[in-house]
């Protein structure tokens, strides 16, 4: 009855039943306690079931919402059989999550995707309704991979609804999630349940219950119960959830007392098992407790047995017992669950801390165990709960903070600021060692890039670095390195790169160490150039590198110009990456490619891998990654002709980046508006954009990129008449180039010196341009063949441009990028000559993540295998092939071969 008046509600969730690939895959349900959410729930599952459904039901527990995975366990437990089907690292990295198999840590996103594979192969059966109660309390590994799947189930039928309630974090959260608000009751909709509920009641008392319940639907059906009666007059003054509580409170009182306990002893538990409160309750009372002492409760409609399980009515009556136990009856409570909880030393010192009423270096110990256990199992929230209480039952002083700053570690990882300040905060009252505060500070920095959290930057981290160097070397590398990053993200100015710089040779590694290249790269991408290009081509990794190392490598590459050898790092990198589940990694080696391929010119490789970075970004919660690669899209769209597009990333990327002065999101955002606006024929304001890039006082200013616009920036110069001003700045580069041997910078150089010179000294230079090896250079050798070309029909030797341009068009084409080929075109027309239009491509006619699908199909990956490597049902991927075959006219994989092929 509850559902009087939710009819608008019913019928979204009925649509999207009848409907489950037309709709929104996930829709998450606000509401305050006890507005229905519970019962729409139920009447989604009951219709669902009607249209043959499969039903997997979960709820959040809040005295479980530290147990890694407690949630997914109850929504696998219907699937277990069909687990035996998944692919090896799949079922071990489930087996793990859950407790059924020790090994190494299972990244949260791996057990995603066998969960993805496991409901997908479910919904080949029968469409599947996940249906999520008490989202607020949801662990986080659950709701991770909860999340996880619910952004790629679009095209499954596969459904999940989930409630949360209001005033709480919602930790099954997600852009893909449909919002519905559940609201009061309408006062036509709240006499009718009450008519309903508790016809009786005497007109006065009608109409105060009506005011005082304000349309809430179980507090109209609770409260109904005790008015009439006698009233306390301070009663209508609580806030209404309070109301509730006590009159689920009153009620209790009117119990037996074993009845009592046993519904106290419940309260507190984390397991509905009733076999396990029985035993708990007579620790506890020191009396047996059997069934018939629960049923005055059952009576009174308090909770319900369902099999051997016991549940409560709603969860504001298991709060509602918490809060009226006296703190002493609460610790003896703990203290008798953990009695009985041999068999399970987790959940056993959870009770066993819970009934601790003093520091216990036992207990504190014994949770710091489980804390490694959790993290085993990929429960890295839970690891954060049992070391921060660990923390509090400490003894030692050094022992409380050295758990409190480790809790901090973790939640760093979690992506938790406000956890970490809270727990730094903590560790900062106690007597802590030079190591322990050099942590603080090093930890306080490690959200977005550290641009928010290092006032002083990279010198103040150096030479904290410096000061562990002697008595925690892996500490000060990490120190170190988030010092190089700043190099990166911000600019230091000359003294922090050299500060940095000198600190890492002073810590005498190997000159083939990554930590030692990469930091080299960020600190000075310029003075070091040479030596990271040529020690990074030497580089041989032991065999079974986790994927970090070739992450370094990658960027580092890319930062000194060597975009060859950073997409052979990131493809490296990328595969024990991919299959460990480390997806925050993931996206900035995918990054890295995107970007070098981005600049080399392979733009099929650069939309699929721009997109996929960018995606992983925002799943992983790196900001500023994800608006860096937003950036990056933008400059690929202007390299396509997307200029509305490019205009609108490069607006969200600055968005995102300008607050934070994060200098490469504002360098790459400037190139997209530049190269827009000179695809455009706008010379005027892409000269304005690129020039912002080689101006040391504009926030555009990035050491190392700005060496891949030279090119660009007198391009525009060259056609509204700015070549003066851009010349003192292409003699800064020319030292550079000195300096550094970075490819992609002395290819620009070649031609600019060719535009830059008289004409009677041009010819050659452009020759000279164009006999350089540009095999792995399309883009720059396409640009060079057009400047040419152009160079020569504006001095009447059309005849002699058209080789030229003619090659520009076909190598444009080639690599996709639109409006170069079609100046290509108007330049060859003017010379005489008519061109053929260009004919669409897969490029233009697939999403971006379809093109990749296509890439790693027409490698000859198999369905399930290009699943893996996405993070995708193999069921989803046949689905979108399915869709892409009529798109580009192909039957099978070796016509898609033929496709793709063209594109390179």
């Amino acid at each position: 009855m509850e559902l009087i008046g939710r009819n608008d509600q019913l019928d979204l969730l009925r649509r999207l039943l009848d409907d489950p690939r037309g709709h929104a895959s996930a829709v998450l349900i606000h509401g305050a306690p006890g507005i229905g959410k519970t019962a729409l729930l139920a009447e989604t599952a009951a219709l669902a079931e009607r249209l043959g459904y499969r039903v997997l039901r979960t709820s959040g527990v809040e005295a479980e919402s530290d147990v890694p995975y407690a949630g997914l366990q109850l929504v696998l437990r219907p699937l277990s059989a069909g687990a035996a089907e998944l692919a090896a690292p799949h079922r071990q990295a489930l087996d793990t999550a859950l407790g059924h198999a020790e090994a190494g840590v299972p990244d949260v996103f791996l057990v995603g995707l066998a969960v993805l594979n496991l409901l997908a192969d479910a919904a080949a059966v029968a469409p599947v309704l996940v249906l999520v109660d008490d989202a607020q309390w949801l662990d986080d590994a659950t709701a991770s991979v909860l999340t996880f799947v619910a952004r790629r189930v679009g095209t499954e039928p596969v459904i999940m609804v989930g409630a949360a309630r209001d005033g709480y974090r919602s930790r099954l959260n997600s852009d893909e999630l449909s919002s519905v608000v559940l609201g009061p009751l309408t006062d036509g909709q709240a006499t009718e349940l009450l008519a309903d509920r508790a016809p009786d009641l005497r007109p006065t008392a009608h109409r105060r219950l009506l005011a005082e319940a304000a349309g809430n639907p179980l507090a109209l059906t609770e409260l109904s119960r005790t008015l009439g009666t006698s009233v306390d007059p301070h009663l209508s003054q609580l806030p209404l959830t309070e109301r509730l509580e006590r009159a689920f409170t009153d009620r209790l009182e009117t119990l037996p007392e074993t009845t009592r306990s046993l519904l106290r002893i419940a309260a507190i538990d984390d397991s509905p098992s009733l076999p396990e409160i029985y035993r708990a309750t007579r620790r506890f009372t020191g009396a047996a407790a059997t069934a018939a002492d629960l049923d005055p409760a059952v009576h009174a409609r308090l909770v319900q047995v369902v099999g051997t399980e016991l549940r409560f009515g709603h969860p504001l009556m298991r709060s509602a017992i918490q809060q009226t136990m006296p703190t002493g009856v609460r610790r003896a409570a703990h203290a008798a669950l953990a009695a009985v909880l041999d068999e399970d030393p987790d959940r056993q010192v959870r009770h066993r801390a819970a009934a601790a009423d003093a520091p216990e270096e036992s207990v504190a110990a014994a949770l710091e165990d489980a804390a490694r256990r959790a993290v085993r199992r990929g429960g890295i929230a839970a690891a954060v709960a049992a070391l921060e209480q660990a923390a509090a039952l400490s003894e030692d002083s050094g022992h409380r903070a050295e758990r409190l700053l480790r809790a901090a570690d973790f939640a760093v990882e979690l992506g938790r600021p406000e956890t970490v300040t809270r727990l730094l905060d903590q560790a900062l009252t106690e007597s802590l060692s030079r190591r322990q505060h050099a942590t603080v500070v090093w930890l306080r920095g490690r959200f977005d890039e550290g641009l928010h959290s290092h006032s002083s930057g990279a010198i103040s981290l150096t030479a904290l670095a410096e000061e562990m160097a002697s008595q925690d070397r892996a500490l000060a590398l990490r120190i170190l390195w988030s010092a190089a990053q700043l190099c990166f993200w911000s600019e230091p100015g000359a003294e922090g790169r050299s500060r940095v710089l000198e600190a890492v040779e002073r810590m005498e590694l190997d000159e083939l160490d990554p930590w030692r290249l990469a930091i080299c790269a960020y600190a000075a991408p310029v003075d070091r150039g040479a030596f990271v290009l040529d020690r990074a081509r030497h580089v041989t990794l032991k065999e079974g590198d986790d994927g970090r190392a070739y992450r370094m490598l990658s960027t580092a590459s890319l930062l000194v110009g060597g975009f060859d050898l950073a997409r052979a790092f990131s493809a490296a990198g990328g595969e024990p990456l991919r299959a460990q589940g480390r997806l925050g990694l993931l996206a900035r080696t995918v990054g890295a490619d995107a970007w070098s391929a981005l600049v080399v010119g392979d733009l099929g490789a650069a939309i699929a891998t721009a997109e996929e970075s960018r995606r992983l970004a925002r799943e992983t919660d790196q900001t500023m990654m994800y608006a860096l690669m937003t950036a990056t899209a933008a400059k690929l769209a202007a390299l396509r002709g997307e200029v509305d597009s490019a205009l609108r990333l490069a607006e969200e990327a600055e968005e995102i980046g300008l607050p934070a002065g994060a200098r490469p999101v504002l360098a790459t955002a400037s190139m997209a508006r530049g190269l827009a606006a000179l695809g455009a024929g706008r010379f005027e304001e892409a000269f304005g954009h690129f020039r912002r890039l080689h101006d040391p006082a504009d926030p555009a200013f990035q050491v190392a990129l700005r060496l891949t616009a030279v090119g660009d920036l007198v391009d525009a110069a060259t056609h509204c008449g700015r070549l003066g001003a851009v010349r003192p700045i292409v003699t800064e580069l020319e030292e550079v180039a000195t300096v550094t041997p970075a490819p992609a910078l002395h290819a620009d150089l070649r031609l600019v010196r060719a535009l830059l010179a008289a004409d009677e000294d041009a010819d050659p230079l452009f020759a000279a341009a164009l006999g350089a090896d540009l095999s792995a250079w399309p883009l720059i050798r396409a640009r060079t063949h057009l400047a040419y070309g152009e160079w020569l029909r504006r001095r009447r030797r059309s005849v002699e441009s058209r080789d030229h341009l003619r090659a520009a068009r076909d190598m444009f084409d080639a690599l996709g990028a639109i409006p170069w080929g079609d100046k290509a075109r108007r330049e060859l027309r003017a010379a005489g000559e008519t061109s053929r239009r260009r004919a669409p491509d897969a490029r233009d006619q697939l999403t971006a993540h379809e093109l990749q699908i296509v890439q790693l199909a027409a490698e000859g990956l198999t369905n399930r295998e290009i699943g893996q490597r996405l993070y995708l049902s193999h069921r989803t991927v046949s689905s979108h092939l399915h869709r892409i075959f009529p798109k580009l006219g192909v039957v099978s994989r070796a016509e898609l071969r033929t496709v793709v092929s063209a594109l390179c």
